[in-house]
């Protein structure tokens, strides 16, 4: 089987995370994954090795690859315009759209036009996002929860004699790693990490909080703005560019300081580094949010907080970073939750019955 990805977006976000775990596990049941996207945000590094990648907006282009590629199954990903494409290269195999975007507007914008194309399943990541297609979708397409899914053999605690010790960033001895990760946007909620910060600095010496990623964010430079403008650079230590490969030698920096990822996100259709984190034995902090309570089990494998509650954020990491006991068993069940519900196998091996059954469909069309 021969299937084609279509986003616009090469991001290092969560859903190019999920995709090139995807690609990998697929390639090993014999499917073959290729990639169409439209810009590249620093993303490439993550996908160029694992199948092949073409990046481009030109039209007579994409038509080619369309038409010329027989591919088994299209998976079109928060791309409007990609159903205009399909229809001109009068595509007929079997269409699947993955609807990812959090907020409602965005996500119905990014559904425009796709009446004209008759996919046969929307796959969504969560339960949560499910509930927030479902009210822009009101028809006979059946609707599939596949949560995103994570190699546990790479994403894993590591020895510390494995770790990249002398590989920035470098924790220091005397300090509890909190650390945020991913793009710097409002969405993100940047702002809501800073005056954490603040109120920890106010109150703590034993903590500092990494901001890993960033490099190529729409809000990057009013981050680095607002970091320095609140002085912030002493505890605050901004990593832009950290390659994915790097991220379990990352994981294993901050569990060996007794640290926890923080998240401030506004919404999330799911989160990778939640589960990236869990599976490396590190407790996450976030807010109680759209889909994160599927993810996180507050007490159990992190805590969660009360959105954009700076006093409930900073007592929730302090629960975590003071409680050395208490940690030992967070970690634990952080790890054997990702092994239950997150395994790239389980998830993955979903996703391939899915395209099994439409492509049957297709053929007997």
């Amino acid at each position: 089987m021969k299937v084609l990805v279509i986003w616009r977006l090469l991001t290092v976000g969560g859903v190019n995370a999920g995709w090139r775990n995807r690609a990998i596990h697929f390639k090993k049941q014999g499917i073959t994954t290729e990639f169409l996207y439209c810009k590249d945000l620093g993303g490439m590094h993550m996908m160029k090795d694992i199948a092949p990648v073409y990046l481009t907006t030109d039209k007579q282009m994409i038509h080619e690859i369309l038409t010329k590629n027989d591919y088994d199954a299209i998976i079109v990903v928060d791309t409007s315009d990609a159903y205009n494409w399909l229809v001109k290269a009068n595509y007929k195999g079997p269409i699947i759209i993955e609807a990812r975007t959090p907020e409602i507007m965005k996500l119905k914008r990014n559904l425009a036009g796709y009446h004209q194309i008759q996919p046969q399943k929307f796959i969504v990541p969560s339960q949560h996002q499910k509930r927030v297609l479902s009210i822009l979708v009101n028809e006979p397409t059946p609707i599939e929860v596949i949560y995103n899914g994570l190699d546990t053999s790479f994403f894993r605690p590591l020895k510390p004699e494995e770790i990249h010790a002398q590989k920035e960033p470098i924790a220091s001895s005397d300090k509890k790693v909190v650390a945020y990760i991913g793009r710097l946007d409002v969405r993100k909620n940047w702002r809501l990490l800073l005056k954490i910060a603040e109120l920890v600095k106010k109150e703590r010496e034993d903590i500092e909080f990494w901001v890993i990623g960033g490099d190529k964010s729409v809000e990057r430079q009013q981050f680095e703005d607002a970091w320095k403008k609140k002085n912030l650079t002493d505890i605050v230590k901004w990593y832009p560019r950290v390659p994915y490969q790097e991220m379990p030698h990352i994981y294993a920096k901050i569990k060996q300081s007794g640290g926890c990822t923080i998240a401030t996100t506004k919404a999330e259709s799911f989160g990778n580094t939640f589960i990236e984190a869990m599976a490396c034995g590190v407790p996450v902090v976030a807010p109680c949010v759209s889909s994160i309570p599927e993810i996180v089990i507050d007490g159990k494998t992190g805590y969660l907080f009360r959105e954009e509650h700076v006093r409930g954020a900073a007592e929730q990491i302090y629960r975590i970073v003071d409680y050395q006991e208490q940690y030992e068993k967070l970690s634990k069940s952080a790890r054997e939750r990702v092994e239950q519900m997150f395994s790239i196998s389980h998830c993955a091996n979903r996703y391939i019955e899915i395209l099994q059954e439409v492509t049957r469909k297709g053929e007997g069309r």
